[in-house]
């Protein structure tokens, strides 16, 4: 008994030293696991942060973020005024914002130039360079007028091909009332379709007016505005989200359309409050987890409201939030980069123009904390008005992470078939850059910078 009781002892050893071992081998083993991790995750951490530094470092993307300075000398009151504009103008040093109002200034050429500073189609090339000139008059392939206000643009996937849909808005601008906004009867929506985003076919108006029935939401005189469309790959179904309203905006609703094509024609599905709330100016946002969301001006414009779509677009479920509280912001313009959600948006002047924001935040659903304007170059007063424009949509340039097409309206209240498109590089910048600098609670957000060109181009490759 003693015998076996002394060796006992030297069995639990050896079993415990197994033990101990076999512990080690394991922790060794997870060691380097996570070591192998941690390198292939600092490993692609660099490689982001070496490709966003050869694209910051990019000639031509350098080239869009070159400040260009306006200089526009106001004339002398002597000459012919409209009536409105002498009723806007009370005894005050007069404006450029005056100027751009007055349909008789002698500024207009500047704001919005003749038919001589036409952008003409041009068949594609691979050699040929396409440049963009905001406010001038842009043709289709066809030699008209592009009619897409208000609008934004749809990638298809499928076609590799951009859509680009709008309020056509070719008809006579005229006012309801003494006191009503300047409108057009409803025509329709325009739409056109590129491969370079510069050449542009116009498809037709895929979502036409109703012309005799004066019940229906898209009766002629009535309101259509800031259309935008989006694909649901579940479905099979392209979805048109737009404002609509009467001659006198207190419909204050959205409606739904839907196509089995991007091209149309679009059926028109009805309208409604979303979430029992009036919605004015509005957009609908795609994540890249394929939820959708609508996003509206509400309560009298003092704030928006941001809902998820049902799971086939066509619907809002009973999820929303109030963002930008008592800010009065309208036109929203959504995107979205390296996991953050940014937002441009417009104040509420009616047809005038006024300083953008752009807003920031972590989760779709905020809190959403704004930045500040993003307008660079031009004059203190093209970046008090948006370089004369108001935010519609936001656009990603291809293979240039943190580069956006800036998508905005210069609206014409005495023409409004005549209001201009204005397109401009924005750049999000990435860690490399200085980002703002807020209170130790939120985060420091990239600069949005919106830069001023006269005439600008994509970058290539």
């Amino acid at each position: 008994m003693r015998n076996l009781y002394k060796k006992t002892p030297n069995l639990h050893c050896n079993a415990g030293s197994k033990c101990s071992m076999f512990t080690v081998l394991w922790c060794l083993l997870g060691c380097l696991l996570l070591f192998h991790l941690h390198s292939n995750i600092d490993r692609k951490d660099r490689e982001v942060e070496q490709f966003q530094l050869r694209v910051s470092h990019h000639p031509q993307l350098r080239e869009l973020q070159e400040v260009e300075v306006e200089s526009i000398r106001i004339p002398s009151s002597k000459g012919k005024r409209s009536p409105r504009a002498a009723k806007r103008r009370p005894k005050r040093t007069t404006t450029l914002v005056d100027e751009f109002m007055d349909e008789n200034s002698p500024l207009r050429h500047v704001f919005f130039p003749g038919r001589k500073s036409t952008i003409q189609p041009m068949k594609a090339s691979g050699n040929d360079t396409y440049y963009y000139y905001p406010g001038r008059i842009w043709l289709d392939t066809d030699g008209n007028p592009i009619q897409a206000h208000g609008g934004g643009i749809l990638y298809d996937e499928k076609s590799r091909t951009y859509y680009w849909y709008g309020e056509y808005k070719d008809g006579p601008t005229y006012h309801a009332h003494k006191k009503g906004a300047a409108r057009v009867d409803i025509i329709g929506v325009g739409c056109y379709s590129s491969k370079d985003l510069w050449t542009w076919k116009h498809e037709g108006i895929v979502l036409a007016a109703e012309e005799t029935n004066e019940t229906h939401d898209l009766y002629k005189s009535n309101v259509l505005e800031r259309p935008k469309v989006i694909y649901n790959d579940k479905t099979g179904k392209y979805v048109m989200w737009m404002h609509v309203d009467d001659a006198n905006y207190t419909k204050a609703s959205v409606g739904v359309a839907i196509s089995d094509t991007p091209y149309g024609p679009f059926d028109y599905l009805g309208s409604q409050r979303p979430h029992g709330y009036e919605s004015r100016d509005m957009t609908v946002f795609q994540d890249d987890d394929s939820m959708a969301y609508l996003i509206y001006s509400s309560e009298d414009n003092s704030e928006l409201h941001l809902g998820p779509l049902t799971e086939n677009y066509l619907n809002v479920t009973s999820v929303m939030r109030r963002i930008l509280v008592g800010q009065r912001r309208e036109a929203p313009a959504l995107f979205k980069h390296q996991g953050t959600y940014y937002m441009i948006t417009s104040g509420c002047t009616g047809w005038a123009p006024n300083a953008a924001l752009a807003h920031a935040a972590e989760s779709i659903f905020g809190p959403w904390e704004t930045m500040g304007n993003p307008c660079i170059g031009g004059n203190k007063v093209f970046r008090q008005t948006t370089f004369f424009a108001q935010s519609t949509f936001v656009l990603p340039i291809p293979r240039f992470p943190g580069s956006f097409i800036f998508m905005a309206d210069r609206w014409n209240p005495s023409d409004l078939r005549d209001s201009r498109y204005v397109w401009l590089p924005l750049i999000v910048a990435g860690p490399l850059d200085q980002p703002l600098e807020y209170s130790f609670q939120f985060p420091l957000w990239s600069r949005v910078s919106i830069y001023w060109h006269r005439k600008w181009k994509l970058p290539q490759g």
